[in-house]
């Protein structure tokens, strides 16, 4: 996923989405949460203060890991979480069942966004990628395999190899040259 591509998401679903939809897209480009783990998210996974916050988050093999949630993060759940009802178990319920979003339905609502975006052919473990991917510019490897829940730095390798225009512009291998 494109710069350009995940600026076209955004615009989608701010011109058209809920603010349920808009804060799921926000939640998935900056914390690179799973779909599982985004449709069960509870109300005790989230720890906010006034300007950060984690999320506890049971991973795969039930293992648990603090997500940090940036500015933006922090401020598309707040906004999001004076509209949802005290009693509601899951952050972000079906709108037709008011049980936890399956990954199904999110991937329908990641489907419709990126046809309004014109992103052929994204799903929402392509946000994850673009997070891990972006994340891997600025965080040590060790420290995003924790943040990912990643067992192995390999499986976190897989995410962040270079693209091809990464590659071309990559001047790093001139810092060697002996002319």
């Amino acid at each position: 996923m494109s710069d350009d591509e995940e600026e076209a998401l955004v615009a989608a679903v701010n011109a058209t989405g809920t603010l349920r939809d808009q804060t799921i897209i926000v939640l998935l480009l900056h914390t690179g949460l799973r779909v599982q783990e985004l449709c069960s998210l509870t109300r005790q996974q989230l720890h906010l203060s006034k300007r950060n916050g984690t999320l506890r988050i049971m991973g795969k093999r039930k293992k648990v890991r603090e997500v940090p949630l940036n500015a933006t993060a922090h401020l598309a759940l707040n906004h999001y979480l004076e509209t949802l009802p005290p009693g509601e178990q899951y952050l972000f319920p079906s709108e037709k069942t008011h049980r936890a979003l399956t990954g199904r339905a999110l991937g329908h609502l990641i489907t419709k966004y990126a046809m309004q975006a014109q992103v052929i052919d994204l799903s929402p473990h392509d946000l994850r990628h673009r997070f891990e991917y972006r994340m891997a510019e600025v965080v040590p490897l060790y420290r995003l395999a924790q943040i990912m829940g990643h067992d192995s730095l390999d499986t976190t390798m897989l995410y962040v190899r270079g693209t091809k225009q990464d590659l071309q512009q990559d001047q790093d291998v001139e810092k060697i040259a002996w002319i």
